[in-house]
C-alpha cells in the first residue's frame, strides 16, 4: 500500500537507506512493523515480528522414557548430584501427578513417593536431544535457536501463514511432540521475552501467595492502600479466564505484547529468583506492577536487570535470536554390487572417493584434518582408520599417501560391501600471501616446498604411531634456564620462525640440578666432588646472574638467587655450576648442565 508519511520507522533511520539505491524487488528492511519497497516504489507495511517460544518441562525425563519406551511403569525421575545431596531435576507427569516438584531432595520424594523410579541426568544427552529437535523445528522456520536446557525460540515472521495462521501451527507443533512422546508449552508474542513468558506462564491464573501487600502483614500507617485493591482482591469474584490449555490464552495478538504479559508474575521477565524474592517482599508480584513505576528507582534499587528485561519483554530493547548454523559434513561412500576384498580395488575405490571429498573441501574453503577410513564388510562389521594432518588440506595427493599405509591393515573378511571415506573434523583453509621482491623468487617456494614436505612427513610418522606423540619446541617467554622452552604438538603447531639468543651460552644437555662437594663461598672452587669424582677446576667463565621468578612459588628456585659458572675441568669435562645464595633453603654449589 502507498504511503506519504513515515509513520512505521523513524526518519532517521531511513537516512541509511536512501530511495535511490533501493532494489526494485520486494525487499524487507525492517525487522518489526516497518516498510518494504516495492516494484512500484511505494512503501509498504511490514508485518510484525513473531516469535514463538517452544518449552520443554519435561525434557529429561521424557527422553529417558523414550529410550526405555516399554520397559519403564510408574512415576520417573531423573536426578542429579547438587552440593553433594541428590536433588530431582526432571518428572515425569505420573511423579508429577504424586505431588512431586524438581527441585526437591531425593530423600524426600522417596518418602512421598516410595516406588519412585529414578535415572542419572546426562546434560551431554539432552543437549544434543535438543538440537535434534532444533532440527526438527526447522519445518516451521528457518530462524531457530536453541536455549539451554529445555527450550527453542523461533522466528515465525512470515512463515505462519504457511500452515493455517498462528493457532493452527500451534496445534501442530502439540501433535508432533505427542506424535514424539514430549510435553511442550508454545508461547507466541512480537518478542523473544513476552513468548518466553507467555510459554511458561500464561493460563495458571492468579497467584494466591501471601505477600507484604497482604492487610495483615501491613503497618497501620499503610493499611489505607487496602482500599485501592482489585475488586477480587477484597472478596468479590474472580475475574473469567480463558481455558488455560487452549492455545488462544498463550498467543498474544500483534502488538498488544504489553497488556499480555501484565497479568503475569514477575518470574516471567526471567530475572534471578532472589531478585523476584525481592520485589516480592515489596507487594511487587506481577508485570503490570512494574510498568508505572520509575526506571531509574528500580534501576538503583534492583540492578539494571530488571529493567533491562522489562525492556526486552515489551520490544524496547532489541533481542536478536542467532540461529544455530547447520554443521559441516564432509563425507562420501562407494557401494559395491558384489564384495571385494583386494588391496588393488581398496586402493581403486579410495581413488573415486578422495577426489569428491576433496571437490566439496574446497568447495566450502575448509580443509581436512582428520579423515577417517569406513570399511563396511558383508558380515555387516565396520573397520575404521582415523588419520590425522599436520595442516589442513584440500589436496588429494597430501591425503592419498596417509591412506595407502592403512590399505595393508584392511581385513575384507566375506568381503567388503561397502568403503565410506569422511573428515570428521576440519579447519578453514587461509590463502597466505607473499609481499616485496620475495613474491617472485624460487626461494619462497622451495621453503613452501619443504614445509610441505615436513608436514607430510609429521603425517606420515603420525599415521602409524600417533599425532600426540610427535612433539616440537617453542622459545618461552622465561629467563628460567629450563623455562626457556615449551613441548608442543607438532601437528598442531608452527615451527618457531626464530629462537631468542640467550645472554650466554646454554649446555647441550639440562638436567635437574645436583649438589657439588665444595667449600659454601661464591668464589669459584678451585676443586670440587660431583657424581662421586673429584674434580679439578682449569678454567671458569662467569659469573651470570639469574633470580627466581618472585611471582611464583617453584619448589625448584627455593635456594635464591644463583650465579651460573661455565668450568672446564683438567680431565675435559664441560660442566654448567651455578652458586645458591639460599632463601628457603641453604646456600651450596650445583651442577645444572654440561656443554658438548
Amino acid at each position: 500500500m502507498a504511503c506519504d508519511r513515515w509513520t512505521k520507522v523513524g526518519f532517521s533511520a531511513l537516512l541509511h537507506f536512501p530511495l535511490w539505491s533501493l532494489p526494485p524487488r520486494r525487499t524487507r528492511l525492517f525487522g518489526g512493523g516497518g516498510l518494504v519497497w516495492n516494484k512500484k516504489r511505494t512503501c509498504a507495511a511490514v508485518p510484525h515480528r513473531r516469535i514463538l517460544s517452544l518449552w520443554f518441562p519435561r525434557l529429561a525425563a521424557d527422553q529417558a522414557l523414550r529410550g526405555e519406551r516399554g520397559l519403564l511403569t510408574g512415576p520417573l525421575a531423573v536426578v542429579e548430584e547438587v552440593a553433594n545431596t541428590q536433588i530431582l531435576r526432571s518428572l515425569s507427569a505420573e511423579a508429577e501427578a504424586e505431588g512431586l516438584r524438581p527441585g526437591q531432595p531425593l530423600r524426600d520424594a522417596r518418602a512421598m513417593c516410595p516406588t519412585l523410579i529414578t535415572r542419572p541426568a546426562n546434560p551431554l544427552a539432552e543437549a544434543q536431544f535438543l538440537t535434534s529437535l532444533r532440527r526438527w523445528a526447522g519445518k516451521f522456520s528457518p530462524w531457530v535457536a536453541e536455549e539451554l536446557p529445555a527450550s527453542l525460540i523461533v522466528d515465525l515472521t512470515g512463515c505462519a501463514h504457511l500452515f493455517g495462521g498462528e493457532v493452527a501451527l500451534v496445534a501442530q507443533v502439540v501433535m508432533d511432540c505427542a506424535d514424539l512422546g514430549l510435553a511442550v508449552r508454545a508461547g507466541i508474542a512480537d518478542t523473544a521475552g513476552a513468548a518466553w513468558a507467555l510459554a511458561r506462564f500464561a493460563g495458571r491464573g492468579v497467584s494466591a501467595t501471601r505477600t507484604g501487600d497482604a492487610i495483615d502483614q501491613e503497618a497501620r500507617a499503610t493499611r489505607s492502600r487496602a482500599a485501592k485493591k482489585r475488586n477480587w482482591e477484597r472478596g468479590g469474584p474472580a475475574p473469567t479466564l480463558a481455558n488455560p490449555g487452549s492455545a488462544a490464552t498463550r498467543i498474544a495478538p500483534p502488538g498488544h505484547a504489553r497488556s499480555a504479559i501484565a497479568t503475569l508474575p514477575i518470574a516471567a521477565l526471567r530475572l534471578p529468583p532472589d531478585t523476584v524474592a525481592a520485589l516480592g517482599r515489596l507487594g511487587l508480584t506481577r508485570v503490570e506492577d512494574l510498568l508505572g513505576l520509575p526506571r531509574a528507582g528500580l534501576s538503583r534499587r534492583f540492578g539494571r536487570e530488571v529493567v533491562h528485561r522489562l525492556d526486552q519483554a515489551l520490544g524496547l530493547d532489541p533481542e536478536p535470536i542467532s540461529p544455530a548454523r547447520p554443521p559441516h559434513h564432509f563425507a562420501t561412500r562407494l557401494t559395491f554390487p558384489d564384495p571385494i576384498g583386494t588391496a588393488q580395488d581398496i586402493h581403486a575405490a579410495i581413488d573415486r572417493l578422495l577426489p569428491r571429498l576433496c571437490a566439496h573441501l574446497a568447495a566450502t574453503g575448509r580443509g581436512a584434518r582428520r579423515v577417517r577410513l569406513e570399511v563396511h564388510r558383508a558380515d555387516h562389521t565396520v573397520q575404521s582408520f582415523d588419520l590425522g594432518l599436520a595442516r589442513p588440506t584440500d589436496l588429494a595427493e597430501r591425503i592419498r599417501p596417509l591412506l595407502t599405509l592403512k590399505v595393508p591393515e584392511v581385513e575384507p573378511g566375506f568381503g567388503i560391501d561397502m568403503i565410506r571415506l569422511e573428515a570428521h573434523q576440519t579447519e578453514p583453509i587461509h590463502a597466505k600471501t607473499h609481499k616485496g621482491h620475495m613474491n617472485a623468487t624460487d626461494d619462497v617456494a622451495a621453503r613452501l616446498a619443504a614445509s610441505t614436505a615436513l608436514d607430510d612427513l609429521i603425517g606420515k610418522i603420525g599415521a602409524r604411531v600417533g599425532m600426540e606423540q610427535i612433539t616440537r619446541l617453542h622459545p618461552a617467554e622465561s629467563h628460567i634456564p629450563e623455562k626457556t622452552a615449551k613441548v608442543l604438538a607438532a601437528g598442531w603447531s608452527e615451527p618457531a620462525p626464530d629462537w631468542p639468543l640467550p645472554h650466554a651460552p646454554r649446555p647441550l644437555l639440562l638436567h635437574r640440578p645436583e649438589p657439588v662437594a665444595a667449600p659454601e663461598m661464591p668464589a669459584i672452587p678451585t676443586a670440587f666432588r660431583w657424581r662421586r669424582r673429584a674434580l679439578i677446576t682449569a678454567s671458569a667463565i662467569g659469573p651470570e646472574r639469574i633470580a627466581p621468578e618472585w611471582w611464583l612459588d617453584d619448589p625448584h628456585w627455593r635456594t635464591g638467587l644463583r650465579d651460573y659458572w661455565r668450568v672446564e675441568t683438567q680431565t675435559g669435562e664441560r660442566l654448567w655450576l651455578f652458586f645458591a645464595h639460599g632463601g628457603g633453603l641453604s646456600a651450596g654449589w650445583f651442577c645444572h648442565g654440561s656443554f658438548a
